[in-house]
């Protein structure tokens, strides 16, 4: 009896409980290989341009909304309408001048593209450095009969004795710049009389140059007298003439 009521529980519990639906059911359908290929055909059905297609729809100007024309007069809807068109125009322009590129069409960016065709006007290495080209030119024959012929060119010009210099009356400034060792502003001959630094500016005023300044120095007395004015502090160099180049020169 205690068995009999046990089963009729568990009947009646398991009458309740709810049923738990099959997974390859879903929503709106039955079977899910039957959803997929509903789905694969909506995919199809849908336009869906080509890699590479270039779409030729004319680039319109833009139209005037309401709103535009709604602003006050002060807004300039007249100026940037130009500025509209003129944009149209160009972007048109530039369209028809991509098509007409060479007879071929504008490349569009896909993976799938080939790679570009390198170009290179590179032959290999020149003939100089190609032991082959040297060797086919040119043969130990030909560089012997070469030598020959430089050798026959050449010209040995024999050393000749160095031309006099010609005499001068006028001092040698090179010379005296390198017999004379004292620099610059340093006292060594007396000079005697009255408003020498006048006489001295007006005096240097005449040459062009220290150098003619000091040949013309040399040539009166100097460095001894200064008949001119030209050397007021007695260092034997007239209107500043200063012979540290020369002695630099010799001495390198």
């Amino acid at each position: 009896m205690r068995f009999t009521l046990l089963v009729a529980a568990l009947a009646a519990v398991s009458a309740c409980s709810p049923s738990i639906p099959d997974s390859a059911a879903g929503v709106g359908f039955d079977d899910y290989n039957e959803y997929q290929a509903r789905k694969q055909a909506q995919i199809a059905a849908r336009a869906v341009p080509s890699p590479g297609t270039v779409s030729d729809e004319a680039t319109a100007p833009p139209q005037t909304t309401d709103f535009a024309a709604s602003t006050s007069s002060t807004t300039p809807t007249a100026s940037a309408a130009d500025d509209s068109a003129d944009l149209a125009a160009e972007t048109r322009a530039a369209l028809a001048a991509t098509r007409a590129n060479s007879g071929q069409a504008p490349l569009q960016a896909d993976p799938n593209n080939p790679p570009p065709e390198t170009v290179t006007s590179a032959t290999g290495i020149s003939s100089e450095n190609d032991f082959t080209a040297v060797g086919n030119a040119r043969s130990i024959e030909s560089d012997k009969e070469l030598l020959a012929r430089n050798r026959a060119q050449y010209q040995v010009v024999q050393p000749t004795a160095l031309p006099a210099r010609k005499s001068s009356s006028e001092p040698n400034i090179v010379e005296y710049a390198l017999a004379t060792r004292h620099p610059r502003g340093t006292h060594v001959y007396s000079r005697i009389g009255l408003n020498k630094e006048a006489r001295y500016r007006r005096n240097c005023a005449n040459y062009a140059s220290a150098d003619l300044a000091q040949i013309d120095f040399l040539s009166k007395g100097g460095p001894m007298r200064d008949k001119l004015g030209l050397d007021p502090d007695g260092d034997g160099y007239a209107c500043g003439w200063d012979p540290t180049p020369f002695r630099k020169a010799v001495s390198g």
